[in-house]
């Protein structure tokens, strides 16, 4: 049985709320928000852009059985927040290139949509990616951007084979922003 998985967004309150991605998908009813990392779910995968492991097709059980977490906030809080212990198993992006107007076309400048409908089109939740990225007039432009990436990572085995394909196209590490 397919399980859409529940997505938790940690909220720092740092941003424009009209252009807060993360407080649009809570106002649809596709994201639970949280201020506080104490009530990030527990054994869920957390997006963490300093984490040493890339996110791939092998956290879809995770995923699935404990949700998604994305963090909403500047690089500076993100390493403030990150610094205290965050539950749940840490997971960066791989490279992709960012489809929303503020960061158009940069590498690793991704919104928190972006980020976490990347995610979950690598662990097979494609359907679910797309519906995240429906609710926002640019959404269907980050796939076009990056939907040869998104099949490349999504059909890698682990998360060595998805930073040798990400190495193949960019020479770079991890990337989530």
């Amino acid at each position: 049985m397919h399980v859409a998985p529940r997505i938790t967004v940690y909220h720092a309150a740092q941003c424009d709320p009209k252009r807060c991605t993360g407080l649009k998908l809570k106002r649809h009813g596709m994201a639970r928000l949280v201020s506080k990392t104490r009530f990030l779910p527990k054994r869920a995968v957390v997006l963490n852009p300093f984490s040493e492991i890339a996110f791939s097709p092998a956290d879809k059980q995770r995923v699935e059985d404990f949700g998604l977490v994305a963090l909403d906030c500047s690089w500076e809080h993100a390493q403030k927040v990150l610094s205290k212990h965050v539950k749940g198993t840490a997971r960066c992006l791989p490279i992709l290139i960012a489809g929303n107007p503020v960061n158009f076309g940069k590498a690793t400048k991704l919104t928190t949509v972006e980020a976490l409908a990347a995610a979950l089109y690598i662990a097979g939740f494609k359907k679910e990616a797309e519906e995240l990225l429906s609710l926002f007039a640019w959404g269907h432009t980050f796939l076009e951007l990056n939907r040869n990436l998104l099949e490349a990572y999504a059909a890698a085995q682990d998360s060595t084979e998805v930073v040798r394909i990400q190495n193949r196209v960019s020479g770079k590490s991890c990337a989530f922003g």
